[in-house]
C-alpha cells in the first residue's frame, strides 16, 4: 500500500520557498540600487524614475538602457572574481548593509 501524500507539508514547503525567493529578490534589488549609486536619490526620485522607465514604450530607449546595463555589469565583472564566486560573495557579504537602505527607502 502506498503512503499517502502530505499535501499540507508540501504546500508549506512551497510557501517557504516562495517567501525565500521574494526575500532574495528584494535583497538583490537593494544591492542593485546601492551598486548603481541610486541610493543617493530620495525614494520619491527613485520611484519616479522607475515609473517613467516602466511607462516608456520607446523600444530604442529601452534597448539603450539595456546596453548600458550590460556595460555596467560587464565592467564590474572584469574587476571582480568569476561570476560563480561573485554571486556567492555578493549574497553573503551584504545582507545587513543592503537591508537597511532598501528597507528605509522602499517602505515609504
Amino acid at each position: 500500500m502506498r503512503k499517502p501524500r502530505d499535501f499540507d507539508a508540501e504546500l508549506k514547503i512551497l510557501e517557504d520557498k516562495a517567501r525565500e525567493l521574494r526575500t532574495r529578490k528584494v535583497q538583490q534589488l537593494g544591492e542593485l540600487v546601492i551598486a548603481t549609486g541610486a541610493d543617493q536619490l530620495s525614494s520619491d526620485e527613485l520611484a519616479g524614475a522607475l515609473v517613467a522607465i516602466t511607462e516608456t514604450k520607446d523600444a530604442a530607449k529601452r534597448e539603450a538602457w539595456a546596453k548600458r546595463g550590460e556595460i555596467f555589469f560587464g565592467s564590474r565583472s572584469r574587476r571582480a572574481a568569476p561570476a560563480s564566486q561573485r554571486n556567492l560573495r555578493g549574497a553573503a557579504a551584504q545582507p545587513s548593509s543592503s537591508q537597511s537602505p532598501a528597507g528605509g527607502t522602499g517602505s515609504a
